[in-house]
């Protein structure tokens, strides 16, 4: 994923607090080629599970997670407020406040097995709440993919903890005075 390193180098912006942004080629505008190697990416990390099924939580992840479901031929679910649902509540890092989650439970079966994925892991959170929402449906979590893993916050220790299997496609090692650096994979 040399692709991805180079523009979080060139386009990322570190902010104080541990805060990355990635708006400009991942959140808010779409780099068609990036996302394309993303699912690419995520596909062969994940093509010997037995995934049916791409999950999502609304908005961010969901370039990566229809790219993802479009290049394994399945289909794409996502968290977000609805009828029927299934709900959890998760903590933003980055907007530092709470958030209800909720997935229709028509949607989210015990015959489902979910790759879940988006664009970052830090402190788990998100990933958290939707360990709850695939327990809550009875559906089975093949695992985690994100685009950018933030290492210094811990998430992947939580969920691999949790028995979760992890891939992640940059890692950040530190963003101390705001100096972006990338672990070498």
């Amino acid at each position: 994923m040399q692709l991805l390193k180079k523009r979080i180098l060139q386009d990322g912006k570190c902010y104080e607090g541990g805060i990355l942004k990635v708006d400009g080629f991942i959140n808010h505008q779409m780099d068609p080629v990036l996302m394309k190697s993303i699912g690419v990416e995520f596909v062969r990390r994940f093509a010997a599970t037995n995934v049916n099924k791409i999950m999502t939580i609304e908005a961010s992840g969901i370039a990566p997670a229809i790219m993802t479901g479009y290049l394994m031929d399945l289909p794409v679910v996502f968290a977000k407020t609805i009828q029927n649902a299934l709900s959890t509540t998760v903590h933003s890092f980055t907007k530092d406040r709470d958030y209800e989650v909720v997935i229709s439970a028509d949607f989210l079966t015990p015959n489902d097995n979910v790759l879940f994925v988006d664009d970052f892991l830090a402190y788990g959170n998100a990933a958290l709440g939707i360990l709850d929402l695939i327990e809550q449906s009875g559906a089975k979590l093949v695992g985690m993919g994100f685009i950018i893993e933030k290492a210094f916050q811990n998430g992947r220790k939580i969920l691999e903890e949790k028995g979760v299997r992890v891939e992640s496609l940059a890692i950040i090692e530190d963003l101390s005075n705001c100096c972006i650096k990338i672990k070498d994979q």
